[in-house]
């Protein structure tokens, strides 16, 4: 309801609040997808859909600032949630790199910005302001484009975060900076600095001493006496409670957040509080993004476009140099601190934070402001767009075959193309029996990982018929492909079967459409990976349940002769039947 009530308060007309969440709604699922598919990601997609429904648009929102300041409590649910990921040893552990790594990288990032304003012939004051403001980070972007990459919970990922998590607490002495920096600004006292840093310090510990010794018994005691409502009010209520203390106390609300998902991490209800928290971040995120497009102000853009022009690519060039720089320093490769580099080039949300204030004391005018806000939001605008120009076209990581051999003049009894999770079990009782075994897989990890247990692994394609030829494959009694990939395997019986037609070829079938296909190439022998374990798991929970050992082999053995005879038919009849009926016969 607090969606649609803030949505209705920046509707051009005062229309009724459930019109103005219709519009936001329809146009992130119209935009998004669309955009998804073209391979634009969803970030861009709300900000389109945003620039599309705003003042510059269709012209249905006029105020697009009271729905980013709603909008901004996704990104302190964002922050909730990848603290409940973070366990305070594994923080711990991220000290180095929050307070050297990011501290670094904000530093230099600082002292390199402000040179862009002193350039173009501003104060120092101003300079100063505005570009401490790029280098605050747009953390709801960074975050959002490591979850859909996948790369959250990867090192890089992990690191990106830190620098995150330094940007959030650098708000507040650059915040006192900008207060120092105003005219009049030194006459405020040292006591009432020394106060105000006592008053965040007292907030993160009453934060602290709340989430070690009463956030728990107050979850136990609602699992037991009250509803599923509740316990998802609760949630709420723990993650806007820790933001707005943090901000009483002067610190950022998403480092609260944070925080208090810290705190929770060890929780028995860590789950839960994920579970109830998630369908609200995503929606509140994806307004925020959209009130972002809408903020985008065209005017303020065709009035100052030489500016914008000359400034959008020196802040992000310069920051991009500088977060390439010190990630190589801190020893990253080449790929991961160029991939920083392009996701952390915008400015972020903070900086309308910042400018605001430094327009209250007067250190910039309103017309700055609006500048260096448009500024900020192109950069943020630009970066989905850079991501995939990087993604296109920065050389592929070369594979490092250090310590590898490959595949030449092979010649044992077994040849096994594929050495993963299943090609290892299928091997142990050959090599028990002592049946000569040739393996070769292409994964050169996989191939030093199994040295180190004495198994000699070469390297080699076993989709491509010269790597086949030669590790033996016309000598071999027995070729398997148990290789990790589906089309990897066809491919491979496909070859086997046409160029050694006399050597009988095991298969490995990822599913019932796959193991259809095996036979179809010529596959002797083929075995879905998950059939055997999937009925020994259901002969257990039959056991468990207390059905007897008549009953459990009587029912196995009806189901494995439908699931042999309906596999049978339709080999025999050449019935591929429909994909959903496939997939329901998995």
């Amino acid at each position: 309801m607090a969606v649609t009530e803030a949505a209705a308060g920046a509707a051009h007309h005062g229309g009724a609040s459930i019109e103005s969440a219709v519009i936001l709604l329809a146009a992130a699922v119209i935009a998004v997808p669309l955009f998804r598919k073209l391979g634009l990601g969803s970030v861009l997609g709300y900000l389109a859909a945003g620039l599309a429904i705003g003042p510059f648009g269709l012209g249905l929102f006029d105020d697009p600032q009271s729905i980013i300041h709603f909008a901004e409590l996704g990104v302190v649910l964002f922050l909730f949630i990848i603290g409940l990921e973070m366990q305070p040893s594994r923080l711990w552990a991220m000290r180095g790199e929050i307070f050297g790594l990011g501290l670094a990288q904000v530093a230099l990032a600082i002292g390199v910005l402000t040179c862009v304003g002193l350039a173009l012939g501003f104060s120092v004051p101003s300079s100063f302001v505005a570009g401490t403001g790029f280098v605050l980070t747009s953390t709801a972007i960074v975050m959002q484009m490591l979850d859909e990459r996948g790369q959250m919970a990867l090192p890089q990922g992990r690191r990106i975060i830190a620098i995150l998590l330094l940007e959030d607490l650098a708000i507040v002495p650059l915040l006192a900076l900008v207060a120092f920096l105003a005219p009049g600004g030194p006459e405020v006292t040292l006591a009432e600095r020394l106060t105000s840093v006592g008053i965040g310090l007292a907030a993160i510990a009453a934060l602290v001493v709340a989430g070690r010794y009463l956030l728990n018994p107050m979850f136990g005691l609602l699992a037991r006496f009250g509803g599923r409502e509740v316990m998802t009010a609760a949630a709420l209520l723990v993650v806007l409670g820790a933001a707005v203390l943090m901000q009483a106390g002067g610190l950022s609300m998403a480092m609260g957040a944070f925080l208090a998902g810290v705190l929770l991490s060890e929780s028995t209800f860590r789950h839960q509080l994920e579970a109830d928290i998630e369908p609200f971040r995503g929606l509140l995120l994806g307004l925020f993004f959209l009130g972002v497009g809408m903020a985008l102000d065209l005017n303020i853009i065709a009035q100052n476009w030489a500016l914008i022009a000359i400034c959008v690519p020196a802040y992000m060039i310069l920051k991009m140099g500088v977060i390439y720089g010190i990630a190589r320093l801190f020893k990253a490769p080449h790929p991961e601190a160029l991939e920083r580099a392009v996701l952390m080039a915008q400015g972020g949300e903070f900086a309308f934070v910042l400018y605001s204030a430094a327009m209250g004391v007067g250190i910039i005018s309103g017309q700055d402001n609006a500048t260096l806000t448009a500024i900020v939001i192109v950069s943020m605008v630009l970066t989905p767009l850079m991501i995939i120009l990087h993604d296109r076209l920065a050389p592929k990581a070369k594979i490092s075959l250090e310590g590898v051999e490959e595949a030449r003049d092979l010649n044992a009894r077994v040849l096994m193309v594929g050495f993963g999770r299943m090609g290892q079990i299928i091997s142990q009782p050959l090599i028990a029996r002592g049946h000569s075994i040739s393996i070769i897989e292409k994964d050169p990890q996989t191939i030093r990982d199994a040295d180190e247990f004495g198994f000699k692994v070469w390297y080699g394609d076993g989709a491509r018929l010269d790597i086949l030829h030669a590790a033996g494959a016309e000598n071999a009694s027995l070729i398997i492909a148990a290789a990790g990939d589906k089309d990897a395997v066809t491919r491979i019986v496909e070859l086997a079967k046409h160029e050694f037609p006399l050597v009988p070829v095991l298969a490995r079938a990822f599913d019932r459409e796959h193991a259809l296909e095996l036979v179809r190439v010529g596959a002797d022998f083929q075995l879905r990976e998950v059939l055997e374990s999937a009925f020994a798991m259901g002969r257990e929970a039959l056991e468990r349940l207390g059905d007897t050992p008549e009953e459990i082999e009587e029912v196995m053995a009806d189901i494995r002769g439908r699931d042999s005879s309906r596999f049978q038919m339709e080999c025999v009849g050449g019935i591929f039947a429909g994909r959903d009926l496939l997939l329901s016969n998995r």
